[in-house]
């Protein structure tokens, strides 16, 4: 495992922002789009689940709620995982892992089978690709990262209109059963992705500098080097990291509650089955153009040292649309709806990792990112449900929106606070400005000294009596000639 030692996300290694990176980022699209779309493809056929095994809604629906918490829950094990092995084989591992959930879900003979097979097993198998192609994403750009992040991001919204009409047509030509086996066979191109994630390796050097290295090397090997830690626990003392990772967890609240909610709303207002799954596929053709113009947009030199406040205005964006969405009665404000969400949900979704990687930098994300995504998981466990009962006692959908936006705002408002109140960016420049006026002052003062103050009497000295020296020096000529002293 040679390529695994490269693959430590080293600092030394200069990011390319470019070359091989746009082909990591074309690994990172795919991932993307199967780690979040793949959870909504499957919910094509909960209705042959539940006339296959006799169940209810609600026991198809724990399947995708099981393999978004595998996703987001199993963040640790996949940092822990990345440090020890490197990205590369674990993505390749969890390709294998996804591919065999939905191999093995098709010789199921119960819905526990389907929850262990492709909530679990495919969950796994998609927490490992997810999370590794983020942190090669990382590696291979620094100045053009935020447009990358959007372009990536780009992956979801069209693996979701992709993969649900696929679904659709597995479903009525091969049955659940095939469906499930052709898509197992699908996401062995997650394989194919890891593969892709070739480590950086750093540029060679002439031979003298490679002496003098290797000289150097020898010496730190003598020295016992401190064990690289497989999670590290020292990002919470970041204060930056602590308001991300709470602002965060607060959003996911209501983030993901209206897609889930807008068709059911629209066939509340009485309006077809069809009209009504039309709404997803707007905001989904919306998210796919907002998220790499966003990320166009936090490139830019200006915006990108603020991209927090940015963040902050996108899930400030988002929840108010719900808030307004709130208020919908027909058709074309569902539709208005939806546009301002696939606008502002492509902003949050361009940005979230593009600012969790500026706040700890690219030697801690690793670890950084998979404790996020397990306090995330939580609220994605709490968010939906807690929706659903709120539904089901008030029987109105207007209250669901009502707080989904309400925690999406306060999210919004934590973050910016809590940056604006406790995050100060170091005064260099501030302390630079300080020391050459303090010089310059001091200067003046010196001169001004000069200037009122007289030099002392015994310092003064008259040229008369130095010419007289200089001559009976020449007279003498038992005087010896020393250079040191000689005019």
């Amino acid at each position: 495992m040679g390529g695994v030692a490269l693959d430590d996300g080293s600092c030394k290694v200069k990011a390319p922002d470019g070359g091989w990176g746009w082909v990591v980022l074309f690994g990172c699209f795919v991932i993307t789009g199967f780690s979040y779309a793949f959870p909504k493809a499957v919910s094509v056929f909960f209705k042959e689940l539940i006339r296959e095994f006799g169940v209810g809604y609600s026991d198809t629906a724990w399947i995708s709620s099981i393999l978004l918490a595998m996703l987001y829950g199993t963040g640790p094990l996949c940092s822990v995982m990345v440090n020890r092995f490197g990205c590369r084989p674990v993505m390749m591992v969890g390709g294998l892992f996804a591919s065999l959930g939905m191999i093995l879900a098709s010789f199921a003979t119960s819905i526990i089978h389907i929850y262990l097979c492709v909530g679990v097993i495919t969950g796994l198998g998609l927490a490992l690709n997810f999370q590794p192609s983020l942190i090669m994403l990382n590696r291979y750009f620094s100045e053009k990262r935020p447009l990358a992040n959007g372009l990536a991001a780009a992956g979801s919204p069209v693996a979701l209109c992709a993969l649900s009409p696929l679904g659709q047509v597995l479903q009525y030509q091969y049955g659940w059963r095939g469906g499930f086996l052709i898509l197992g066979g699908i996401l062995l191109n997650c394989c194919a992705c890891g593969a892709l994630m070739r480590p950086l390796t750093a540029p060679k050097k002439p031979e003298g500098e490679l002496a003098i290295e290797e000289g150097a090397s020898s010496e730190e090997t003598k020295k016992p080097k401190p064990k690289a830690k497989l999670l590290d626990f020292t990002v919470f003392k970041d204060r930056g990291f602590l308001i991300y990772a709470v602002a965060a967890t607060i959003m996911v609240l209501g983030l993901f509650v209206p897609p889930v909610f807008v068709v059911s709303y629209a066939k509340d207002l009485k309006y077809e089955d069809n009209k009504s799954a039309l709404l997803l596929t707007i905001l989904g053709m919306i998210d796919i153009f907002a998220r790499p113009t966003c990320g166009l947009i936090a490139g830019h030199r200006w915006v990108r040292p603020r991209c927090v406040y940015l963040f902050s205005f996108a899930m400030l964006f988002n929840g108010t649309t719900d808030l307004v969405g709130s208020l919908a009665k027909d058709y074309g404000s569902l539709v208005l709806f939806c546009i301002f969400f696939g606008i502002s949900y492509g902003m949050v979704g361009a940005l979230q990792f593009e600012v969790l990687m500026t706040i700890v930098g690219t030697e801690k994300f690793s670890s950084a990112i998979g404790l996020v995504l397990l306090m995330e998981a939580m609220a994605v466990l709490v968010g939906p449900p807690s929706a659903g009962k709120l539904l089901d006692a008030t029987k109105d959908y207007k209250n669901v929106f009502l707080l989904a936006g309400s925690e999406v705002v306060l999210a919004a408002v934590v973050l910016a606070t809590c940056n604006f109140l406790f995050i100060k960016r170091p005064p260099q420049e501030q302390d630079a400005k300080l020391e050459n006026g303090n010089a310059a002052t001091e200067m003046e003062q010196l001169n001004k000294l000069e200037q009122e103050e007289p030099r002392p009497d015994s310092i003064m000295v008259d040229s008369g009596e130095v010419e007289r020296f200089l001559t009976e020096e020449e007279q003498n000529s038992d005087v010896v000639s020393n250079p040191e002293t000689k005019l």
